[in-house]
């Protein structure tokens, strides 16, 4: 909290600041969407955070502050920490910028200083009416009040101490650390973090699967197929390391599931305003947050052996998967559940599963032509890896599903008039 409040006296000096600097500065040039641009500067931001997990909630973090300050000055969908006053003819800029700028000052700290001079220059680039001479000033009191909101909602979440240390003993099909680094588990805590959206973060958890039993026909059929396809000898050999699965493979594992990239381009062209880019990508990055958190639980509630342990353990101790195995247990696949999750908001939103999208990743170019198409890839492709189990990759995928209707079902709905 102390951080919280420091940063909320910070903000209001440098309010104060601006009413200054933007009277003494040239007009600037207007930005096309806020919301657009503070993605972007959002998502590149929380990769300096750490792994995709904690990226997520940094995510959810500042967009559900960028939709609560529109929704402070204009009130059109419900909001989540509360909707805030706002003086009337406020920026809405100002205030998608303050909100974002605020919320990823302090939850990625290490990069305060790069962020400050990004909304200095952002706020350098408005200007007001003359009907309303205040209107900068006014969107970042609004966008402070927002993002101050969230941050405290969130301030003892459980995110802040995200590892456990991790004892199994080494039975057949229990987890354990995997080569060639046998690198410690991570995130045996993710599974514990406070849910945006969720009642509780068991809500919609995998399993159990006929998988987790290691004499059904489930876990021999998926055995041989990830020993079969998932091999680094066999990915990588030259007539296969540009074949369509190891392609895929590197293209999913290498940024392919950016889902804040990619809904930028499925919302390109569809004319939507600042408020509904808001929301979609407010409910998106809760979806995923509440999916990497409910995914983490999974995996530490089985203990679950991942591919490469199971392979080894079966007398073949020189066999390799194509991609490294990330340190924590298999089921269920947490790239699958949250591109799922995403991918189901984006059909909910906007109505259809036929959004094409095409983006690069890894230096590898992908279109597809359906959303469904898209996140059936991406669970698979974690197989293609050598990484994860067929089972594991698409109750992931059903996992998420669930949680992206869920969370658009029941958060941030269009306020009656």
């Amino acid at each position: 909290m102390n951080l919280i409040s420091t940063a909320t006296r910070r903000f209001t000096v440098r309010r104060r600041r601006f009413v200054l600097l933007i009277a003494a500065l040239a007009p600037g040039l207007a930005q096309a969407d806020a919301v657009i641009d503070w993605n972007t500067t959002a998502w590149q931001t929380a990769t300096a955070a750490g792994a995709p997990p904690i990226q997520t909630r940094v995510n959810a973090i500042t967009h559900l502050a960028i939709h609560d300050a529109l929704n402070s000055i204009e009130l059109r969908y419900e909001p989540y920490a509360g909707a805030h006053p706002a003086a009337r003819g406020a920026s809405p800029e100002a205030a998608v910028a303050t909100a974002a700028y605020m919320t990823l000052s302090i939850t990625v700290p290490s990069q305060a200083a790069a962020l400050e001079t990004t909304y200095d220059t952002y706020l350098a680039g408005l200007t007001c009416p003359s009907a309303f001479p205040g209107c900068v000033s006014d969107g970042i009191a609004v966008g402070s009040a927002a993002a101050a909101a969230i941050l405290a909602l969130r301030a003892n979440d459980g995110a802040a101490t995200p590892h456990a240390p991790y004892s199994a003993p080494p039975l057949p099909g229990v987890y354990q650390p995997t080569a060639p680094n046998f690198a410690p588990p991570q995130f045996g805590n993710w599974g514990k973090v406070k849910p945006f959206a969720l009642n509780h973060v068991t809500q919609f958890r995998a399993g159990p699967s006929p998988l987790l039993n290691l004499r059904s026909g489930t876990y021999r059929r998926e055995y041989q197929e990830v020993m079969a396809v998932g091999s680094a000898a066999v990915r990588a050999a030259p007539q296969n390391v540009d074949s369509y699965e190891s392609r895929a493979a590197r293209y999913w594992a290498g940024g392919g599931a950016n889902a804040n990239a990619i809904a930028q381009q499925v919302v390109a062209g569809r004319g939507l305003d600042l408020w509904q880019h808001a929301r979609l990508f407010a409910l998106m990055n809760m979806a995923q947050a509440d999916a990497s958190f409910g995914v983490f639980n999974g995996k530490y509630h089985y203990k679950f052996w991942r591919p490469i342990t199971a392979i080894h353990a079966a007398g073949n101790p020189q066999w390799m998967s194509y991609l490294a195995s990330p340190p924590y247990p298999d089921y269920a696949s947490g790239l699958s559940a949250l591109t799922a999750s995403a991918m189901e908001v984006l059909r909910r939103l906007l109505g259809t599963d036929a959004l094409p999208y095409t983006y690069t990743a890894a230096g590898i170019e992908r279109h597809f032509d359906t959303l469904s198409q898209a996140e059936h890839e991406a669970a698979m492709s974690r197989v293609y890896a050598g990484i994860h189990f067929r089972t594991a990759c698409m109750d992931g995928l059903k996992q998420g599903n669930k949680i992206g209707n869920y969370v658009t079902r029941h958060y941030l709905r269009p306020r009656r008039r």
